[in-house]
């Protein structure tokens, strides 16, 4: 093998040769690859609830202000941050299982880049940071963010625990429909939960495509996921997540439009249908047992999750 394929030094097998390995000063890399900096799907997984939630809340109530500017600045780097800490979190209590698993083990932790005490730091660092920004926002929203923090807690815990794992990444990746939606609201009504719920199973359809590219050697070491569960009859399941995620979507866009012209509520609805087109596309190249297949189609969820905002952008100022 040539010096121009060798890998970085510290790189993550599965995550060679981006911007971190690049261009970020060598002592900081092992930190930016805690966080998945060096893979910004993430943070688009955890952002895209939040622009929803926003651009519905507009819609519900005709207004928009320059605090909404605010809110979609700082969801973004919230979201970033957030992710982090809890990639960070979730590489500290997974240390072992890293380990022992082919795609894992050479992230920074299980491969000795980090040692546990410091990564703690990193993780407090970014909560700290984007307590910060929380604390711009109104009561509720406060509230709302201090609860996340349970979800988040749990989450790397599930797989012990539950074949489900992927319902509690669900409830705490989408958390953010809820608080971006109290914090131009003050409140919270049916849109935003039926929204949230919308999360949820998008969130199910996703992680499970990705736990497929684990499933063997979960097996070998007894972690538990949808994957595992479903087996071959993921594909019926996928199909199921879709439609639940596009219905419920829908329907939070009916009570956020019911105040609203007949033409605002059909534009908006177009951004779940157009939404659920994607996600069909994905079932239909979904192939459990090709890796490199897998991986691609789940980062094309942020485009899936991107197509409904336009729709319910232009929806909020007709």
């Amino acid at each position: 093998m040539t010096a121009n394929h060798q890998m970085p030094e510290g790189a993550v097998a599965d995550s060679a040769g981006n911007w971190v390995d690049r261009l970020a000063p060598t002592s900081t890399r092992p930190y930016f690859r805690l966080s998945r900096a060096d893979r910004p799907i993430g943070t688009w997984l955890l952002y895209l609830p939040c622009l929803w939630a926003l651009s519905l809340a507009i819609l519900a109530d005709g207004h928009a202000s320059m605090f909404d500017m605010w809110l979609m600045v700082s969801a973004g780097i919230g979201a970033f941050l957030m992710r982090g800490a809890g990639c960070t979190w979730n590489d500290i209590t997974d240390r072992d299982i890293d380990a022992a698993v082919a795609r894992t083990r050479s992230r920074p932790i299980p491969s000795g880049q980090v040692g546990v005490r410091a990564a703690l730091a990193w993780m407090l660092v970014q909560s700290l940071v984007s307590l910060v920004i929380l604390l711009t926002y109104p009561a509720l929203a406060i509230a709302l963010g201090f609860l996340s923090v349970i979800p988040v807690a749990i989450y790397p815990f599930a797989k012990r625990f539950t074949w489900w794992p992927q319902v509690f990444l669900g409830i705490a990746f989408n958390w953010g429909a809820l608080l971006i939606w109290a914090a131009h609201t003050g409140s919270i009504g049916f849109a935003p939960i039926l929204l949230y719920a919308a999360g949820i199973f998008w969130t199910l359809f996703y992680d499970t495509i990705y736990a497929h590219q684990d499933a063997e050697d979960d097996a070998l070491i007894g972690v538990k996921s949808t994957a595992r569960l479903f087996g071959e009859k993921t594909s019926l399941w996928l199909r199921g997540f879709m439609t639940a995620t596009i219905m419920l979507m829908g329907a939070a866009v009916v009570f956020a439009a019911q105040d609203r012209s007949i033409l605002s509520l059909v534009v908006a609805l177009i951004g779940p249908w157009a939404m659920g087109w994607h996600m069909t596309w994905q079932l239909q190249k979904f192939d459990a047992n090709d890796g490199p297949l897998l991986l691609r189609l789940f980062r094309t969820n942020r485009d899936a999750g991107l197509i409904p905002l336009p729709f319910f952008a232009i929806a909020a100022f007709l």
